[in-house]
Parts: structure tokens; sequence; C-alpha cells
């Protein structure tokens, strides 16, 4: 039997149905994965919305606000008592500003305005520098550091190497700055949502 010659219809075809097959493929670990891992998301934004709030009875609708001079709205979830006094609100804010770029944190903020504590969700800083946001800014054994507790309006959340009241993490002054400006972020959209009532 003579071997057949190849051609290019022969390779064409042959690439196309290779191109089907890996496509079909993708489709169907996509479907198959893509619930789960919405599911997934959902459940690392309300154990964060937890974690950074005193203990509360029931969440509000969530909203989103776009902060001026930015293109990313942020996601506000207030949360409530069971005789629907306003705990304190859960804020999804970021910053652009880390060493490697995006940072996404979860922060809650009291009714009073102090910062009750935070989640990071998000980031890709550098390993044993940035990545120490995780608890530097709420080491109880380093209080200089720390933002719990503290008021914006009040405290100046920035780095003290630019004046502010916070310490830095040790050699990740960068991400540490773009840590407060998410925080800062959260806070004055706040304010400017609700005019300015949590001074």
């Amino acid at each position: 039997m003579a071997k057949k010659e190849s051609s290019f219809i022969n390779m064409a075809l042959t690439l196309f149905i290779v191109a089907l097959v890996a496509s079909t493929a993708l489709g169907y670990v996509y479907e198959l994965t893509k619930e789960p891992i919405r599911l997934a998301k959902e459940k690392k934004v309300k154990d964060a919305i937890k974690s950074v709030l005193p203990q509360f009875d029931s969440l509000g609708t969530k909203y989103l606000v776009l902060p001026s001079d930015e293109k990313d709205s942020l996601i506000f979830y207030p949360a409530y008592s069971a005789s629907g006094q306003l705990i304190g609100t859960a804020i999804q804010t970021y910053s652009n500003k880390g060493f490697s770029g995006y940072i996404g944190i979860m922060v809650g903020i009291t009714p009073d305005g102090k910062v009750s504590n935070y989640s990071v969700l998000e980031h890709k800083e550098t390993p044993g520098l940035g990545t120490k946001m995780k608890d530097w800014f709420k080491n109880p054994e380093k209080p200089k550091s720390s933002v719990l507790g503290r008021n914006p309006s009040n405290d100046n959340l920035t780095v003290s190497k630019d004046g502010g009241d916070i310490d830095a993490i040790t050699a990740a002054t960068i991400s540490s700055r773009a840590f407060l400006d998410a925080i800062n972020r959260a806070y004055n959209t706040l304010q400017d949502k609700e005019g300015g009532k949590n001074e």
C-alpha cells in the first residue's frame, strides 16, 4: 500500500481536529470547575467579612461605590445586630500600588470610624517580605505597626517613613504603603458615601 503524501489540506484538517478536541476538553473542564470556584470565592468573602467585624446577626444588602478618581468600585457589606443597629461595615477594597501590583483587602470599619480588623484576600507580593502584611498590621506585640482600633480621621495611617503613624513592614515599604492605601481608600469612600458622619 502506497504511503499517503502530506498535503496542506491534510495538515490543516489534522490541526483543526486537534484544536476542536482540545477546545471541547477545555470547555468541559471549565464548566465542571466553574461552580466550585465560584462557591469557594463566595466562602472566602463570607469568612473574611466574619473575621473583620465584631459579632453581628445579619448582613444588609451589599452595594458598590466607585471611589473618586478610580476605575474599580469597592464592595460594601453592612452588618447589623438583631435589633437592627449597625455593627460595622466590611469593605472589599484594593490598591494597585503594591510591589507586584494589585492587593485586595477586606477591612471592617465600625460606626465610630475605627478599623476593627482586616483580612488580605489577594496579592502577589514578595514571600517573606510583603506577604507579612497578613499579620503585621494587627500584631499586638507591635502597637506602632497596628491599624486596629485606629480612626483614619484622627490617626495618620501612612508609613512613619512618610511622616505617618504606622511602622512599615521591614524591607517592604512599598507593600506597606499599598496596604495602607487600600485601608484609607475604604475609609474615605465610606466617609464620602455617608457624608462624613464617621468622624
